[in-house]
């Protein structure tokens, strides 16, 4: 084996290990991203991430489904807001009721 063989193998060496390291990192994308969301079904969504790496369609679906809330969180951060919505709006009622007219108090 001459320098240049050597160089071939160090260079086919990278990129295979190179192309094995983006399978991993895509492969377990759509789980990490679920877990990080504290999504319900983030193991499912992990396990249809990796079967998805065969066909390519399972693993978009399974980072689409990772960026999806369930319906009770969703309910529960409006029923949040909401809330926060009427203290606030209770709040300017109150502030706008012990406003005085800028002529002074009326007689």
């Amino acid at each position: 084996m001459d320098g240049l063989d050597i160089f071939a193998l160090i260079v086919l060496l990278v990129i295979s290990g190179s192309a094995i390291l983006v399978v991993v990192v895509l492969g377990g994308l759509p789980g990490k991203i679920a877990r990080g969301r504290n999504h319900p079904q983030a193991d499912a969504i992990a396990v249809c991430g990796w079967l998805g790496l065969v066909t390519g369609i399972l693993w978009m679906l399974a980072l689409v489904w990772a960026f999806l809330h369930s319906p009770q969180s969703e309910l529960a951060e409006l029923k949040q807001t909401v809330k926060q919505l009427e203290e606030r709006v209770a709040m300017l009622s109150g502030e706008a009721a012990n406003l005085t007219p800028a002529g002074g108090p009326r007689s």
